[in-house]
C-alpha cells in the first residue's frame, strides 16, 4: 500500500489593509478548494470582518487572530487594526504595531511547521523566521504584473538603479528600460513627484523600514513570486517580470470574489431603496461611481466630479464616503448647492458604504468611474463593465496606464498639477458609456468578462499549477 501524501498546509501573512487582506482571504478559499490547509494570520478585529467561509470549506481554513501587544495610549485609535482605521498621520504606527506581532507569529510557524509561508510585501522579518525554520516562502502580489515591473527588480526597489543612480522624476514617467514591447506604463510628473516623496517619508518613518525596502527583502528571499491576475490579460508584463527577477513566476488568476446571489422577490432589507431605484433604470445604462473607503475626496474634488456627472447627462449611482467632519454646514455643502435636486431625476447619491458587489452586479449598471485599484478593476470588470479610471495614489497609476494600453478603460485626462476638470469627467464618461467611438472598449470589456467570469480556467488552471509548485517545491 503507498505510504500516504501528507497534506499540504500554508501559512498567510497579510498586511493589515483590506485591499490586500481580501485578496489573501480569496486565494485562501481558492487553495482550500484544491484541498489544502491554510492558517491565514491577522488580528482579531480584521478576522472578525472578513466573509463567512462556506461551511464544505471550513475544516481547510484555520483563521488565526493575534491581537497587537499593548499599546500606548493614542498609539492608535481605539480598535484601529487597519489602514481604514486609522488617519493618514498615524499610517506609520500602524506599521510599528504590525511588526510587533513578530515574536508570536514566530512562535506560531515553530508550533505548526508549516510546508509554505505566503507573505505579504509588509513582514519583512518572516524571511529570518522561514530560514530559521526551513520553511519555503513564497510573495504573493496583490497588485497587477505591470505594477510588479515598473517597480522592478529588488535592486531597483531602494530607489536605486540598476547602475547605482538614485531615481528621478524623469526615470518614473517614461516606460522601464526593460519593458522591450510599445508600453504606456509610466507616471505622470506630479504621481512620480508623489511617489518619489513617499519613499522618502518611509525612509524616515518611525517603523524604521521603509515598504521600497521590505518587499525588496521578500522577493529576494521568496522561491516564488505569485500573482493576483492571469496570461489573457498580462502575459506579456508576467513574462517581463520573470526575466528581470530570475524566478518562477505564477499567475494565480484573478481570484474573482463570488458573485453575489439575485435577491428574492420582495426581499426587504436597509439596502431596499437604492435596489428600488436601480430596477427602474434601463439595462447597463447607470454609471457607479464610487472610490472606496480609503480614497479620501477633497471637496473639491467631489464638486467637480459631481458637475461632470451632471454634464454627462448620463444615470449615476453614486457611493460617496463621508467627509471626515462633524460639522453639518460641511457635510450639507460637500455637495455643489442644488445638485441633488437638479439631478434627482437621473441620479442617486448614498452616502457611507454600499454593497459595491450587489450594485455591480445589478442589470442597470452599464460603466464605472474608479480609483482602477487592482481589485476594483477585478470586480467590475467580471460583469463586463466598461470603466473609467481616475487613478490618486499607490498602484492606480499603473493600473489605469495598463487598462487603456490594453483598451479596457478611458482615463480622465488631468491638468499638470493633478487636477481635473468637469468637462474631461463627462468627456470621458460619455465615450465609454455611449459614443461610437467607445464601442471598442465595450466589446473589449465583454471579452475579459468571459475570460474573468471562467471559473474553470481561473480556479482549475491557474490554482492547479499554483498548488502542483508548492507540492513539488516543499523543504525535504
Amino acid at each position: 500500500m503507498s505510504e500516504m501524501v501528507k497534506e499540504l498546509h500554508v501559512v498567510m501573512l497579510p498586511w493589515s489593509a483590506f485591499g490586500h487582506l481580501m485578496p489573501f482571504f480569496q486565494l485562501s478559499i481558492a487553495l482550500a478548494k484544491a484541498k489544502v490547509h491554510v492558517s491565514f494570520i491577522s488580528t482579531p478585529r480584521n478576522i472578525k470582518r472578513l466573509p463567512k467561509i462556506p461551511p464544505d470549506l471550513q475544516p481547510f481554513i484555520n483563521l488565526v487572530p493575534i491581537p497587537f501587544p499593548p499599546l500606548e495610549p493614542d498609539f492608535l485609535p481605539e480598535g484601529a487594526e487597519a489602514s481604514v482605521d486609522v488617519p493618514v498621520q498615524q499610517y506609520a504606527n500602524l506599521q510599528v504595531a504590525v511588526d510587533l506581532l513578530q515574536t508570536p507569529i514566530k512562535q506560531f510557524i515553530a508550533d505548526k511547521m508549516p510546508d509554505w509561508i505566503i507573505a505579504d510585501f509588509f513582514t519583512h522579518w518572516v524571511v529570518d523566521i522561514a530560514k530559521e525554520y526551513d520553511v519555503p516562502l513564497a510573495y504573493f502580489s496583490v497588485f497587477s504584473a505591470a505594477a510588479c515591473v515598473f517597480v522592478g527588480p529588488p535592486e531597483h526597489l531602494t530607489g536605486v538603479t540598476r547602475n547605482g543612480v538614485l531615481q528621478t522624476i524623469q526615470s518614473l514617467t517614461s516606460p522601464r528600460e526593460w519593458i522591450t514591447f510599445p508600453s504606456l506604463l509610466a507616471l505622470k510628473d506630479f504621481e512620480a513627484v508623489k511617489q518619489l516623496l513617499s519613499w522618502e517619508v518611509n525612509k524616515t518613518g518611525i517603523s524604521g523600514v521603509c515598504f521600497a525596502w521590505r518587499l525588496a527583502r521578500i522577493i529576494s528571499a521568496s522561491q516564488v513570486l505569485a500573482i493576483r491576475t492571469c496570461s489573457e490579460i498580462e502575459g506579456d508584463y508576467l513574462e517581463v517580470y520573470k526575466k528581470i527577477t530570475g524566478k518562477p513566476v505564477i499567475p494565480t488568476g484573478v481570484l474573482p470574489p463570488d458573485q453575489p446571489g439575485k435577491r428574492a422577490e420582495g426581499e426587504v432589507n436597509s439596502d431596499a431603496s437604492m435596489f428600488d431605484w436601480l430596477d427602474k433604470q434601463k439595462p447597463r445604462s447607470v454609471v457607479f461611481v464610487g472610490f472606496g473607503s480609503e480614497c479620501r475626496l477633497s471637496k473639491e474634488q467631489v464638486h467637480e466630479m459631481a458637475h461632470g456627472l451632471e454634464l454627462s447627462e448620463l444615470p449615476f449611482f453614486w457611493g460617496l464616503r463621508k467627509p471626515n467632519s462633524t460639522r453639518s454646514d460641511e457635510v450639507d455643502d460637500f455637495l455643489p448647492l442644488g445638485f441633488t435636486d437638479r439631478t434627482s431625476e437621473k441620479g442617486l447619491v448614498c452616502f457611507g458604504w454600499v454593497p459595491q458587489m450587489e450594485i455591480l452586479g445589478h442589470p442597470s449598471i452599464g460603466g464605472s468611474l474608479f480609483h482602477s485599484g487592482w481589485g476594483s478593476v477585478i470586480e467590475t470588470l467580471q460583469f463586463g463593465h466598461c470603466l473609467v479610471v481616475l487613478p490618486f495614489m499607490y498602484d492606480q497609476p499603473l493600473n489605469a496606464r495598463l487598462l487603456v494600453e490594453k483598451g479596457l478603460a478611458a482615463e480622465v485626462k488631468r491638468n499638470e498639477d493633478g487636477s481635473f476638470s468637469r468637462e474631461e469627467i463627462a468627456k470621458s464618461l460619455r465615450l465609454a458609456m455611449v459614443e461610437e467611438e467607445g464601442e471598442q472598449l465595450r466589446s473589449n470589456a465583454r471579452k475579459a468578462a468571459a475570460v474573468i467570469g471562467d471559473h474553470k480556467l481561473q480556479h482549475d488552471h491557474y490554482i492547479g499549477a499554483f498548488v502542483n509548485y508548492l507540492k513539488n517545491n516543499v523543504a525535504k
